[in-house]
């Protein structure tokens, strides 16, 4: 019997409440199949059947209340109007690239530099490991990295502008300020650089060298506050924290998030981020998605989906965070329109599928240091519905200065100033952002803020065709297609292995190439705990099961390095 296959009894099935149709494919052989998506016992379920693999059924959102509240935020895209893929050779998602009808324009692009890691976390689909059959390391030139770029920047009715180098792990790369370098001349302004950060722990310059070549912030992987839940990174994360907050560079903290590994430590990542907030600018939650064949059981010990996690955050943050703080990508849409109403130009619009992604700003009161969410001091809901109104009225041949004079009087009446923390004008932050709407004001409002993110990448357990036409989040490849990020990493036979297969080199013939083993630079952990001397207060400061105070081979840094602990108290 297939992996997949599940007996659903007759009382199960009389349980359901439909909500709607889609189409997904099958875990086992990937047929296109129809799938429903239905509510039972206050949660959110997704069924298909395959012909041949029976049916799978899978957990889609832990909270039926909350996805009808997302719901409502449902927003449609400008789609892709200069697609790489006409529509009459597409059928989703058999031949992503973009296609002329996928629904929305990139928010955020990815470049693979390479498939190589330092790392070999459990968990991971995506780095080459030496021995498998038909391995390949994938690391495509600068000049094939400059194409890439202008297809995205191509786009239209959108000019892609927002990237994120990754891998693997690209500090593996030697000429990766290079590769940044080139990225900016072609015109892009944020650059973002997913890394596990060894390298930028073991090497103090490193930080330095990219935020001067063009980083605008690093998305740092952190699965916990402890070595038990993130044994990757533990022990040099303080490091390159430190090396960051030299370099001014701003970080992401990206843990993914697995149920009964690290779900118990979402409020501690937090509260260390809070203690970083200098220069931890967000928290990009994601929700585990569960690669290859894997058993139902299995499953269900490690599936995790948005809900529960913006549960565990408020009850590990003691209600500081609540639920109702939290909300779907896509409500930011007003913003979006009000802009291009005053601008008449396009602008991003964060069009995914509500279930995809959620978040909340959170800002810290200058008194007393407690995180305050904007929803306990701003209406947002009608802040929305009044810049949509005003979206409307500037279509409408509304004089813009006038709109424009009459939202900076009205702006402040959204904001509770009681509630509002110390140190924070809110008003001011939201109107420079939306009347300059230019690079550096909306970089402000970041700076005054944490961002804290989630999302919940799909897998072949319960991958959706209507979240997938959706999708902002893509690949650019070497052959110039724009593919989604849930075809790319979903479906990897038909995209990620291809591409990597037809533009990558067979793992010996490139070890024979730079003459290089590919384990060679795997990580060691010179950075490891319990590297400190006699006598240097150490032993209180607790070094053990939690590294709370970081040393290098030779020296204490507790007297030179101010690096607060990792314990998320």
């Amino acid at each position: 019997m297939a992996l997949v296959q599940i007996e659903v009894t007759k009382q199960s099935k009389a349980q359901r409440n439909f909500i709607r149709l889609t189409q997904s494919i099958c875990p086992e052989c990937n047929r296109i199949l129809p799938a429903e998506i239905f509510e039972r016992d206050g949660k959110v379920y997704f069924t298909k059947t395959c012909p041949e693999h029976g049916e799978c059924e899978e957990l889609y959102f832990g909270s039926y209340e909350m996805y009808r509240r997302f719901s409502t935020y449902w927003t449609e895209g400008k789609g892709a109007h200069a697609p790489n893929v006409p529509l009459e050779k597409c059928a989703c998602p058999a031949n992503c690239g973009l296609c002329s009808n996928h629904l929305s324009h990139t928010g955020l692009a990815n470049i693979i530099v390479t498939n190589r890691c330092d790392l070999t976390c459990w968990y991971c689909f995506f780095y080459v490991k030496k021995g498998l059959e038909g391995s390949y390391v994938y690391e495509p030139t600068i000049d094939q990295v400059r194409e890439m770029v202008r297809t995205l920047k191509a786009q239209r009715p959108v000019p892609g502008n927002s990237l994120q180098i990754t891998g693997g792990e690209p500090t593996l790369r030697d000429d990766l300020v290079d590769i940044v370098k080139a990225i900016k001349e072609e015109g892009v302004d944020h650059i973002q650089l997913n890394t596990n950060i060894i390298n930028l722990a073991l090497d103090p310059t490193l930080a330095n060298r990219l935020r001067e070549a063009g980083v605008s912030n690093l998305y740092m992987s952190f699965d916990g506050v402890t070595p038990k839940t993130n044994p990757k990174n533990h022990w040099e994360a303080p490091y390159a924290v430190e090396n960051c907050r030299k370099a001014g560079l701003g970080i992401v903290l990206v843990p993914t998030v697995i149920k009964s590994i690290n779900d118990h430590e979402l409020g501690g990542i937090l509260r260390f981020a809070h203690k970083n907030i200098d220069i931890v600018r967000a928290i990009s939650y994601q929700p585990v998605s569960l690669t290859g064949r894997m058993a139902k059981n299995e499953r269900e010990k490690y599936r995790i989906t948005i809900p529960d996690c913006i549960q565990r955050i408020e009850d590990q943050t003691n209600g500081e965070i609540p639920e109702d703080a939290w909300f779907p990508v896509p409500s930011c849409s007003p913003l979006t329109h009000f802009v291009e109403a005053f601008t008449k130009r396009p602008q991003y619009d964060l069009s995914i599928h509500f279930a995809c992604g959620a978040g909340t700003y959170i800002f810290e009161d200058a008194d007393t240091r407690k995180l305050v969410p904007i929803t306990s001091f701003v209406d947002l809901k009608g802040l929305f519905e009044y810049l949509e109104d005003s979206a409307q009225d500037l279509d409408s041949g509304a004089n813009k200065y006038l709109v424009a004079a009459k939202f900076l009087g009205k702006i402040n009446s959204f904001v509770d100033k009681e509630k509002q923390p110390k140190g924070l004008s809110f008003g001011k932050l939201i109107a420079s952002a939306l009347l300059k709407h230019d690079y550096g004001s909306v970089g402000q409002f970041h700076l005054r803020s944490m961002f804290l993110g989630m999302m919940h990448f799909q897998d072949k357990y319960n991958q959706d065709e209507e979240r997938l036409q959706r999708c902002d989040i893509h690949y650019l490849t070497p052959d110039l297609r724009i593919i989604p990020f849930c075809s790319f990493n979903v479906i990897p036979e038909w995209y990620r292995d291809r591409i990597q297969k037809k533009y990558g080199m067979p793992v010996p013939e490139w070890e024979e190439k730079v003459g290089e083993k590919l384990e060679q630079r795997l990580y060691r952990g010179t950075l490891r705990k319990g590297r400190h001397h006699e006598g240097c207060g150490c032993e209180k400061a607790g070094i053990g099961d939690v590294s709370t105070v970081m040393h290098d081979r030779n020296a204490c840094l507790t007297q030179t390095v101010h690096i607060e602990p990792i314990t998320g108290t």
